[in-house]
């Protein structure tokens, strides 16, 4: 941890990176350190100190997606990777691993408490707080890395203060560490006064537009009270984030399709998560070349390229394809002759293409073909791969899909299971939860599940989010909500079987729509831990190799949760 401390403080001690309009984030120079009593109380200060802040989260940026896949059950090294990319899939942290190195984060962590404890938040002009969007948004980031940090180390020093010399780095990292329940009631107690400050805005920025630079508050809170188990806080803060009337957050109509129902020989793509401005919430900007800054390496790691000879490092695990191979894709049709409509499902066999089998987002996601023939005489791959998913221009952190899934998964904790499967199913408005939700649970969920007419209405929401791969899910007979097989004793005990059975459905569509992400391993530990259950976790890694039994061995390490994280020594 001694050794730590003192690259902690070379990254720690600073607000650094200044803006122009030709770089994205141009640092001019590497090390900036204040005077402890120096006051940000200049526009240029708050401008200059926020970009330094996500200068510093470029750093991360990469890992965050790394930590989240390939310690999951969607990702696997091939035989090109890394040794650390292996050991880290293996959860082998006994030696010295590049992907853990905590002192990045308290580089943003201890940027954020500087500017939070310089700034000058009384300075007004013409009757408006100057600083007050950019305090909000620091508090925000500092948040976001913190939650981070819990997922990746389970335990963490607290650190709230600006550290200024190693002497105080060292004392401030010999304190008892806190957990990631914690962590989270720590920091929805620090945002929620600062929920209504609107975002910076600091028009485009380097081809982007700055809104995106910012994360979302109420989103977050909605993370963090899901994390802390406070799940009709969760529920409220993702319902009050997507329904904001002024800026309004639909569900997505994004989908890949087969072309027709009947000679199932092409499909139709319109399925665009990453590079969709429609899907993007908030993400960290990537620079473009090594010279600007930090550029993502995860092109590299899970795509072909001329840089790695078409040697990609990660590719998708036979989980994967099992989980979405499962799915059932269906049309609802208009046959000729016949006064209703009537439900075709596609076969699992006989397709053009295996991958097509099941939920289509996997096929859409993940394309491999062969480069030219093997030869041992060649220095490049014979088989290459992209998963389009990955981009090199930017990390997302926030998108509208994944913001209603969330939603979803707290509003079925909260106890409603009916609108949460809705969400999965239908979409959501105020007519189908009308139809498809009993008026008790409407009634005990009231305004949780209240999406305005005039902004929400049915022809706009009808699309459930299974049918962004698995085609018109809201005639699947094979896709519904989970009953008991007898009627139970009493409402209260028929929620109580739904939730945990909703919960694994809301679960599985994270993983067909979440995949490559960065989002999986997480989405898997937050409910293990939930249910103090760590075979919900084990189980499905310990299976991501294809084999007819759990790798043994992993499975074993795995049911020990001290064995998720990463090491802080």
């Amino acid at each position: 941890m001694i050794t730590k401390v003192k690259y902690i403080i070379c990254g720690i001690c600073v607000i650094c990176g200044l803006f122009s309009c030709s770089k994205m984030l141009e640092t001019e120079s590497d090390l900036v350190e204040f005077e402890e009593d120096h006051t940000l109380n200049h526009a240029t200060d708050s401008v200059y100190s926020v970009m330094g802040i996500i200068n510093k989260m470029q750093i991360i940026a990469d890992r965050i997606v790394l930590l989240g896949e390939v310690r999951g059950d969607l990702v696997l090294p091939t035989a090109a990777a890394n040794s650390d990319l292996k050991r880290l899939s293996e959860f082998n942290f006994s030696e010295k691993n590049r992907y853990n190195q905590i002192s990045d984060y308290y580089a943003v962590i201890n940027n954020c408490n500087y500017f939070l404890a310089h700034i000058d938040t009384a300075m007004e002009r013409r009757g408006r707080n100057l600083f007050m969007r950019e305090y909000a948004a620091v508090k925000s980031y500092r948040a976001w890395t913190y939650l981070q940090l819990a997922q990746a180390y389970g335990s963490v020093p607290l650190i709230l203060k600006p550290l200024m010399t190693e002497r105080e780095a060292v004392e401030a990292m010999k304190q008892t560490p806190a957990d990631i329940k914690e962590i989270c009631e720590t920091f929805i107690a620090d945002l929620t006064p600062y929920v209504g400050v609107n975002l910076p805005q600091y028009g485009n920025v380097a081809n982007s537009n700055s809104k995106y630079l910012f994360i979302p508050m109420r989103a977050l809170l909605g993370d963090l009270c899901l994390w802390a188990g406070r799940y009709q806080e969760a529920a409220r803060w993702y319902h009050d984030y997507l329904t904001d009337k002024y800026d309004p957050i639909q569900m997505s109509h994004q989908s890949i399709t087969w072309a027709n129902s009947t000679q199932l020989n092409s499909v139709f793509d319109n399925y665009y998560p990453m590079g969709s401005s429609d899907e993007l919430l908030s993400y960290i900007p990537m620079e473009a070349r090594v010279f600007d800054g930090t550029i993502s390496n995860l092109p590299n790691l899970f795509n072909s390229t001329t840089e790695n000879n078409y040697f990609y490092e990660l590719s998708p695990s036979y989980q994967m394809e099992k989980i979405s191979a499962s799915q059932t894709y269906c049309f609802e049709v208009s046959l000729p002759g016949a006064t209703t409509k009537d439900t075709l499902y596609v076969p699992h066999v006989g397709l053009y293409r295996s991958e097509l089998a099941g939920d289509l987002r996997y096929f859409s996601n993940h394309t491999l073909s062969t480069y030219g023939a093997k030869s041992d005489y060649t220095e490049y791959n014979s088989y290459m791969q992209t998963i389009h998913k990955v981009t090199s221009n930017r990390i997302v952190l926030y998108r509208r899909t994944m913001v209603y899934l969330r939603y979803a998964e707290a509003l079925n904790r909260a106890g409603f299971p009916q609108s949460a499967f809705a969400i999965l199913k239908y979409g959501i408005c105020d007519d189908i939860l009308k139809a498809r939700v009993d008026a008790a649970e409407l009634q005990a969920a009231g305004d949780l599940v209240y999406f305005d007419p005039e902004l929400f209405s049915f022809d706009g929401t009808y699309f459930g989010v299974h049918s962004m791969g698995s085609g018109d899910s809201h005639a699947n007979a094979h896709y519904t909500l989970p009953q008991p097989d007898q009627e139970l004793a009493t409402r209260q005990d028929t929620v109580n079987y739904q939730i945990p059975l909703v919960e694994d459905m809301i679960v599985t569509e994270m993983a067909l729509e979440g995949a490559f992400e960065g989002y999986r391993f997480n989405d898997l530990m937050r409910v293990a831990l939930r249910r103090n259950d760590p075979a919900y976790l084990a189980d499905p890694v310990s299976m991501r190799y294809g084999l007819q039994a759990p790798n043994t061995e992993l499975r074993q390490k795995l049911m020990e949760p001290k064995n998720w994280y990463l090491p802080l020594k």
